[in-house]
């Protein structure tokens, strides 16, 4: 089995909370480096990063144009911002339009994690009010990496995990509380290079 470089994670509607309770189930400096899509609206800054460092005691930050993945860092899209990774195996950042009525897309995201990091990467899409994120985890599955998603029942809205499991797109479909339990059981690795 492919070791996990990067988890890349999305969500809508009740997906802070879900956040806020799978980031609480991971070890004080989990190795692996996570970037997330929470569509928030655009035009005020977000608090979601010091909300979830308080509750999780993980290194979570607002990624920044051009920076580098680092282990052991949680990565959130700025609000009115396309978060990408590049095959360099760093962020960047796009005012491109709105994908799924969203910027950020969590299809932007996980699509450009597919690209870069093929099997050697996790998608996880949670709550949510649309079908953003279903495509993008397809893509995920479609290039070897492994997709969770939240099981319906467990989710505030389960429009988002209702249209990811009706593609496929899942390799495994967890309730809320083993999602925590599950990232925590994948083996960090060091970062290497994207796939070419």
């Amino acid at each position: 089995m492919t070791r996990t470089e990067i988890i890349v994670m999305g969500g809508s509607a009740g997906a802070i909370d879900a956040l806020s309770k799978i980031f609480t189930a991971l070890p004080r400096g989990f190795s692996i480096p996570i970037a997330v899509v929470v569509h928030l609206p655009a035009g005020r800054p977000s608090v979601l990063g010091e909300v979830l460092a308080a509750k999780s005691g993980l290194d979570v930050r607002e990624a920044e144009d051009k920076e580098p993945i680092q282990p052991s860092r949680v990565y959130l899209a700025p609000p009115g911002y396309h978060l990408l990774i590049e095959r360099a195996g760093w962020f960047s950042l796009s005012v491109d339009e709105a994908v799924n009525f969203s910027r950020p897309s969590i299809d932007v995201l996980f699509e450009s994690a597919a690209d870069a990091f093929g099997p050697a990467m996790l998608g996880v899409l949670l709550s949510g009010a649309n079908d953003d994120g279903a495509r993008g985890l397809q893509r995920i599955r479609a290039l070897g990496g492994e997709t969770v998603v939240q099981a319906p029942e467990t989710a505030l809205v389960p429009t988002m995990p209702e249209a990811a499991i009706a593609r496929r797109a899942a390799s495994h479909v967890l309730p809320l509380d083993e999602i925590g339990t599950f990232l925590a059981r994948l083996e960090p690795v060091p970062p290497t290079t994207c796939q070419p």
